[in-house]
C-alpha cells in the first residue's frame, strides 16, 4: 500500500489538470462563439447607417443648391391695385325699368391708350342700335299695361317685364361677343350692371368697363 499511495496522488493531480484544461477550452469556445455572433451584426448596422447618412447629406446639398420658390401674387392683390372701372351711363330721354334707350358715346379719358376711340364708339353704337330696336316696343306695351293695370290687377305689366328682360339679355350677349372679339385682348371687360342714379336713389342699368389684371408669366398652375 505504501508503494501505491504516491501513484494515486500523481493520478489525482493529473486528472485535476486535465479537468482545468477542458474548462478553459470550453470558456474559449464560448467567447469565440459570442464574438462570431456579434461581429456580423456590426457590419450590417454600419452598412445600414451608411446609405442613410449619404442620403441626408445629398438632401441637404440639394436644399442649399435649389433656388427659392417664386413669389405667388394672388388675384385679389392684383385686383386691388387695378384702376377703378369706367361707368357709361344712359343718356337717352326714355327709361323703361331702369334701362335707358341710349348710352353716352363720349370717349372716357381714362381709356386713352387702352382702346381706340373709334372702337369704343363702334361698340356703344351697336348697343344703342339694339336698344333703339327693342325699347319702342317695350314702351308701347308699357302704356297698354298701365291703362289695363286696374282691370288686370297688374298682370298686364308682365309682358313689359319679360320684354325688358329679353332686351337686357341681348345686350349682355352683345357685350360678351365684344369682349371675346377685342376687349379681353386689351385687358378690358365690358358688362351690363345696375347702379344707383347720380341724381336720385333709383337704380339704373349702366355699362361697366373693368380693367382685367395682368397675371405674371411665371405664375405656377
Amino acid at each position: 500500500m505504501s508503494i501505491l499511495l504516491p501513484n494515486m496522488a500523481e493520478f489525482d493531480t493529473i486528472s485535476e489538470l486535465e479537468e482545468e484544461e477542458e474548462e478553459e477550452e470550453e470558456e474559449e469556445e464560448e467567447e469565440a462563439a459570442a464574438t462570431s455572433s456579434s461581429s456580423p451584426s456590426s457590419p450590417s448596422s454600419s452598412s445600414a447607417s451608411g446609405p442613410d447618412d449619404d442620403e441626408e447629406d445629398e438632401e441637404e446639398e440639394e436644399a442649399l443648391e435649389a433656388p427659392p420658390p417664386p413669389r405667388v401674387v394672388s388675384e385679389e392683390h392684383l385686383r386691388r391695385y387695378a384702376p377703378d372701372p369706367v361707368l357709361v351711363r344712359g343718356a337717352g330721354h326714355i327709361t323703361v325699368f331702369g334701362l335707358s334707350n341710349k348710352f353716352d358715346t363720349e370717349f372716357p379719358s381714362i381709356l386713352t391708350g387702352k382702346v381706340a376711340p373709334e372702337e369704343f364708339k363702334t361698340s356703344i353704337g351697336r348697343v344703342n342700335a339694339c336698344l333703339k330696336k327693342a325699347l319702342p316696343i317695350n314702351v308701347k306695351w308699357l302704356l297698354c299695361g298701365c291703362l289695363c293695370c286696374c282691370c288686370t290687377l297688374g298682370c298686364s305689366l308682365w309682358p313689359v317685364i319679360c320684354l325688358n328682360k329679353r332686351t337686357r339679355r341681348s345686350i349682355q350677349k352683345l357685350l360678351e361677343w365684344e369682349n371675346n372679339r377685342l376687349y379681353h385682348k386689351l385687358a378690358l371687360h365690358w358688362k351690363l350692371t345696375k347702379r344707383k342714379c347720380e341724381t336720385s336713389n333709383m337704380m339704373e342699368y349702366v355699362i361697366l368697363i373693368e380693367f382685367v389684371p395682368k397675371y405674371p408669366i411665371f405664375r405656377p398652375d
